[in-house]
């Protein structure tokens, strides 16, 4: 799951170029809520008490409340990696920070299943899921709009602009899942009462073997150069039809836009 700035809120970036993450208001990203509501769909169908929905953060100490979200909508367990070196780092760099914290939840038991959403609402590079498959040596079924399962096999409907594809595999994979997955439950009050109790554990760099060289946005193999503030609105142009000629203003106006 990915803490990302409000969309509502005023948001900006660092002098170095990088999202400002603490100095705005942050939520747990609306496209994660997605794969939190399959993992715990696919908990509930499958497992009941035998299962354990795990779900890991990399981020700022204020990405805890994306974590104690995850865990008032009925997730069993919480893990935050943060670390000052983890700041400003790109898409290959936190793959290898999440793949290195899956390994090190797995150390309690196999991890069959790790699912994320499609994107992420602030970067949005969908890249991240690919990634992961690749450092934990896994298969990955991406972008899954219907998800369908039967022992230990996976069948996902993916949808594109062309065509429906169906797709299956054998657990252990890697999962993304689309905003047309299901929606996602809200928290309860009893589930809120119930995530003071749950287990979060934190995390460093150090815990998980991870060189602070690795990370941040000195490793990055991509990097912002320049940012400018987006131009103010301007008044829209109004088309009248006080001769007859509206018509053709307006679809004049579409064309120069290609719009038409």
């Amino acid at each position: 799951m990915k803490y990302v700035p409000d969309a509502t809120a005023d948001r900006r970036f660092e002098s170095d170029n990088t999202v400002d993450r603490v100095g705005v208001d942050g939520l747990l990203s609306e496209l994660d809520e997605y794969a939190v509501e399959q993992a715990l769909q696919l908990k509930e169908k499958h497992g009941g008490d035998d299962v354990e929905v795990t779900a890991l953060c990399v981020g700022p100490e204020r990405a805890v409340d994306a974590v104690r979200k995850a865990l008032q909508m009925g997730v069993d367990k919480g893990v935050h990696v943060v670390d000052d070196a983890i700041a400003g780092s790109d898409a290959v760099a936190t793959s290898l920070v999440l793949a290195k914290a899956i390994s090190k939840i797995g150390e309690a038991g196999p991890v069959d299943l790790v699912v994320c959403g499609m994107a992420s609402t602030d970067a949005a590079m969908s890249v991240v899921p690919a990634m992961l498959a690749e450092r934990l040596g896994l298969p990955q079924v991406t972008l899954a709009s219907v998800i369908e399962t039967q022992g230990d096999q996976i069948r996902v409907k993916r949808d594109n602009e062309a065509s429906t594809e169906v797709i299956g595999a054998r657990f252990p994979i890697v999962l993304s899942v689309t905003d047309q997955s299901g929606e996602a439950r809200y928290p309860s009050f009893k589930g809120i009462m119930a995530a003071k109790k749950k287990p979060l554990e934190t995390l460093s760099l150090g815990d998980l073997g991870v060189d602070a060289g690795q990370v941040g946005l000195a490793a990055a193999w991509t990097q912002v150069e320049e940012t400018t503030e987006r131009p103010p609105r301007t008044a829209g142009e109004i088309v009248k039809d006080e001769d007859g000629s509206g018509a053709v203003a307006l679809v004049d106006f579409l064309a120069s836009k290609k719009f038409i």
